[in-house]
């Protein structure tokens, strides 16, 4: 199919993400305040791509990405591990007291009209210590890497974090693979890691590389600086505002071929209206919208992202590809975790229009 790049038809790796791994505490339903119990989630932007691309489409990926050698540690390699991902390690040593360490991020899932509550610490986060040189990627990229993928949380963790990732996506250049990024944006990272005006200046640096671009229309005026749309949606599923910035970006990042995004209209915490949307090489594509029952909403957009990435992988015409994109990311969150539980027959049903009714 033509995406405005080629893609290679083989390779020891079918994608190699680039990123921090966390560990998401979830008390379900109940606020950290009153919790008494919690489950453990791996998670990380970059993570959830691989992750879900090996278990859910029985694709071959790795993660280059910092390790602490503490329990913890072991926890999330031990899961990083059972999702089929290949690691990457860069491994740090743990003091016994204050780390390095693997960031934690918690997050209750709310319910009805009380919405979830997301925060972090991420203090001597081992992440935000990768700096350019510690990776290998000539043996990373060495048997093939038809694809490589990072995030904009990743990019502002530190100092050190977007040089790794411009490393990266120099050596996936070099090597032939298709670069994706999506944007992410949390201003509360980038607010302690040098504000709006350092994002702005970081994504810009880094979306030089990149072919496909992740992010709806928030992410791109808080990520790239761009004006917001002249357009004003009617509603959270109606892509005029999204299509309506996309000329600013291909202007300002000709390189970038696909630019794709989840649209979200939110009546309660349980309650979503969900679609998706693309631009790819010049022409864009909608996706069908659906009603969903959330069971938790964390690490939705990168079901999309994965499943659309299979479909681009996989040679899918465009709409196909974006409807498998949108129909892993609804499935994705009828799951506990930030991760996929879904089977590539549930989200190829899905997608052509499935329905709920029990599978005997």
């Amino acid at each position: 199919m033509s995406y405005g790049f080629s893609i290679h038809r083989d390779g020891a790796l079918d994608l190699v993400s680039l990123g921090a791994l966390v560990h998401r505490l979830d008390p379900g339903i109940i606020p950290f305040r009153k919790a008494s119990q919690c489950e453990i989630h791996v998670s990380g932007g970059e993570f959830n791509c691989a992750a879900n691309l090996a278990d859910c489409f029985g694709m071959q990926t790795g993660i280059a990405t910092a390790m602490v050698d503490y329990p913890v540690g072991e926890l999330i390699a031990e899961r990083v591990k059972a999702m089929g991902v290949k690691p990457f390690y860069r491994r740090f040593r743990h003091d016994g007291v204050t780390g390095p360490n693997m960031a934690a991020v918690y997050s209750d899932r709310g319910h009805g009209v009380r919405a979830p509550v997301v925060f972090y610490n991420r203090a001597n986060e081992a992440a935000a210590l990768l700096k350019p040189g510690d990776f290998d990627w000539k043996v990373i990229f060495g048997g093939g890497v038809r694809w490589f993928h990072s995030g904009g949380i990743f990019a502002a963790l530190s100092e050190t974090t977007p040089e790794v990732i411009i490393e990266g996506m120099q050596a996936a250049k070099g090597a032939g693979a298709v670069v994706s990024f999506d944007l992410n944006y949390r201003a509360k990272l980038w607010n302690i890691s040098g504000g709006h005006a350092r994002a702005v200046a970081v994504i810009r640096r880094i979306v030089e590389y990149v072919d496909v671009l992740v992010g709806n229309e928030e992410d791109l005026q808080m990520g790239l600086g761009i004006p917001g749309p002249e357009v004003a949606a009617r509603s959270k599923l109606d892509p005029s505002a999204f299509f309506g910035m996309i000329d600013r970006v291909v202007e300002q990042h000709p390189r970038v071929k696909i630019v794709a995004t989840t649209l979200r209209e939110v009546h309660s915490t349980s309650k979503h209206s969900w679609g998706a949307v693309a631009w790819i090489n010049g022409q864009t594509y909608i996706s069908p919208t659906c009603d969903l029952d959330v069971l938790d909403r964390v690490g939705g957009g990168d079901g999309f992202a994965s499943g659309f990435f299979y479909g681009l992988l996989t040679g899918e015409p465009p709409e196909e590809a974006l409807k498998l994109g949108w129909a892993h990311g609804a499935l994705l969150t009828t799951f506990p975790g930030d991760t996929t539980m879904a089977t590539l027959e549930q989200v190829r049903a899905f997608a052509k229009g499935g329905s709920a009714r029990i599978q005997r």
